[in-house]
Order: C-alpha cells, then structure tokens, then sequence
C-alpha cells in the first residue's frame, strides 16, 4: 500500500507522487503522465513514431490529460489518445525515505491514438509506474521499462532501475515472463543508454527512435533528464532470449 503518511511536507521534503503510463507497440510508442512536486502539478505525454520526430508536451495545466483510474485520453491540437488498460495488482516496494512504489509491465491496453492525420488502432501492451514518497533533495536515476516477445513465443515485460530503489534485494526491478515476476540482481546501464546489462547474466541491447527530453531550472526545481524510446533485443538472467522489445530508456538528473 502507498505511504501512510500522506502530507505535502515532510520536514523540507515535499512528497514527490506521481503515475506514469506506457504504452508499447511495433508501430508506435506512447506515454501519458501525472506528476506532483508537493502541492506542484505537472501533466505530459509523448508519441514516438519509427522515422518520425517525437510529438509531446509537458505542462503544469491540465494541457488535455486525463488518467482516470485505468483509462488514459489526450485531447491535444494534433494528438488524441484514448486507450484502456486491464491493470493488475502490480508489485509494490518500499524504500528508504517512505519510497513506495506499485510496477506493472505486459499491461493488455487497447485503443487509438491518432497524430495529425495518421490514426493507430491499438492491441498491445503497456508498463505503469506509480511512485510516491520523500526523496532527497538531489536525487538521479537511470530507468528502463518495456514489454516484448521471447523467441519461444512467452510475453516478457520488465523494469529495471540503477540509482534508486535498487539494493541487491528487496529492489522494485523486475521481470515478468508470461505474467509471473522475479527479480533480478542489480543491472548496469550504458552511458549512451545503448545497453543494460545484468549481474546475474544477460544482457539487452537498445535502438533508439526518438526522445523526450527536457532541463528545467525553476526556483527550487532543477531537473535534466533524456527519455528515449525505441527497441530492444537480448537476453534476460535465467537465459530466455527476447525476439523483440519495445520501450523506453531514461536518465534523471533532479534537484526537488
């Protein structure tokens, strides 16, 4: 369950809480988020498209998102969004600083997103991320999450962290192979975020079709992070070989 203290502050700790959605499929990617930096609301979505520049805004107005429990819409000039989720109970971690968080990957999600004139019916799969808690003031982090195929056919999702949450044990990484978890030992990323490697074994091996990136410096708020998506191939610790994978990649630099 989240944190049960859920003030805005905690001593000079704001809570940070925040819910991120993804959505995974071979032609396009797409994610749509809420986010809260104590009493401080911020709303944005992206869609990548293979060939094509990255569509997205981040705003701290509505700017046409709504998350209303597993249903995600946008309403924006030259994208609309409209998909369902079939969301399960997730794996829930706590962690130092009352960090919970709630992971889910291999999400059914189903849908449309159109983008100008070009228009997607959607049968695939998705990750979720909801996170809430009392990080410190300076805070990074290196993060992946996406869903994929393996080459004997079983579904594979996975999220997978360096920087946060991520003792030996008792981690919020994990990996789900037709919807059964385990998690696996620390993993090491890429600084080009071109790779990820595991303690244990295995490694996935990441092409990126474009990214959101954003570095903002508002009085106390300083953030730079660079998210791309794109797609995976490789291989998992306990030797089950991914066909294809389709994700993002991202690394944080906060100051909150």
């Amino acid at each position: 369950m989240a944190p049960t203290s859920i003030r805005i502050w905690r001593g000079t700790r704001p809570l940070k809480r925040w819910r991120y959605v993804g959505v995974f499929c071979d032609e396009v990617m797409f994610c749509v988020g809420e986010a809260r930096v104590g009493p401080l609301p911020q709303r944005f979505w992206a869609v990548a498209e293979p060939g094509r520049p990255i569509a997205e805004r981040t705003t701290i107005r509505r700017g046409g998102v709504s998350l209303d429990g597993s249903r995600v819409r946008v309403d924006a000039r030259d994208v609309r969004i409209d998909v369902t989720l079939e969301e399960g109970p997730g794996i829930e971690t706590t962690h130092a600083d009352d960090v919970w968080t709630r992971k889910q990957a291999g999400v059914p999600a189903r849908g449309e997103v159109r983008v100008g004139s070009r228009s997607y019916a959607l049968d695939c799969h998705a990750v979720v991320d909801d996170t809430a808690g009392y990080h410190r003031r300076h805070t990074q982090w290196t993060w992946s999450a996406g869903v994929g195929t393996a080459t004997d056919g079983r579904r594979v999702g996975w999220n997978l962290v360096a920087g946060v949450n991520d003792p030996p044990t008792g981690s919020e990484r994990a990996i789900w192979i037709d919807h059964v978890p385990y998690e696996p030992g620390p993993v090491t990323f890429a600084d080009d975020l071109s790779r990820i490697e595991f303690s244990d074994g295995g490694a996935l091996e990441f092409s990126e079709w474009s990214a959101r990136e954003e570095n903002t410096n508002v009085l106390l708020l300083r953030s730079r992070y660079r998210q791309p998506f794109g797609t995976f191939t490789g291989s998992f610790p306990d030797g089950v070989q991914l066909a294809r994978g389709y994700g993002v990649v991202e690394v944080h630099d906060v100051h909150w």
